[in-house]
């Protein structure tokens, strides 16, 4: 199975420096969690992986595929949760779910297994637009989920979960590395990132300033994350 590898990444912003130059590497079935304050780097460098954003230097590759090179290739073995759901209103959900896998060219069953993964079988004639926050959450979650992808990028996948999804999603995720998968996803849930993550990069003004891993307990890497954050 492929390895990610991020060398040498930086992004610049109107002359100032959004992400300092970052490498690291995942490997099948492990979980990078990106954890920081406000301002901290994370999105921008949720969407390079993403490819949604170039970096100023550097690249990232899975396997021998990288956006820059090979988008279409490298944006096909992907799954991309974002931050915030922003169209598809008056679509049910079902029929969002439909369109994503109709342009990935995903078979219509696999919407079902989703839709059961994800706890909204029973909303799947409901229109988006009548969602709460957390079934928004979990439905953007769904589409990620939709073309089994190598590699799932997600930016704070956990907002406006309540503590039984938060569970039903680290069981998801728990799943997903058993199975391979590489997982990458900012947040700021400190339980969540210790309970979870392989390694945990806490970020500050664009750097990754320590790496916490799972070879530590849970509660001594959330105690860390705390003093970090008040730092």
């Amino acid at each position: 199975m492929s390895q990610f590898i991020v060398d040498g990444i930086s992004k610049v912003y109107k002359e100032k420096v959004a992400l300092h130059t970052t490498s690291f590497q995942a490997e099948p079935g492990s979980c990078i969690v990106l954890c920081g304050g406000n301002g901290a780097g994370k999105s921008t460098m949720i969407n390079i992986l993403a490819g949604i954003s170039v970096p100023e230097e550097g690249n990232v590759y899975l396997g021998d595929v990288n956006p820059k090179s090979k988008r279409k290739e490298y944006l096909q073995q992907i799954g991309f949760m974002p931050d915030d759901y922003r169209a598809q209103d008056t679509l049910s959900v079902k029929e969002f779910l439909q369109f994503y896998a109709s342009i990935r060219r995903i078979h219509k069953d696999r919407v079902g297994e989703v839709l059961e993964k994800i706890g909204l079988s029973n909303k799947s004639s409901m229109l988006v637009k009548s969602l709460s926050k957390g079934m928004k959450q979990r439905l953007l979650f769904g589409q990620s989920l939709l073309s089994n992808p190598k590699l799932l990028i997600m930016d704070e996948p956990t907002n406006g979960l309540d503590p039984y999804w938060v569970d039903q999603f680290l069981a998801v995720l728990t799943e997903l590395k058993r199975n391979g998968t590489i997982i990458i996803f900012s947040t700021h849930m400190m339980d969540v990132a210790a309970e979870i993550g392989s390694e945990i990069l806490f970020m500050k003004e664009g750097k990754v300033i320590e790496v916490l891993n799972s070879e530590q307990p849970v509660n001594n890497n959330i105690s860390r994350l705390m003093q970090l954050h008040r730092s």
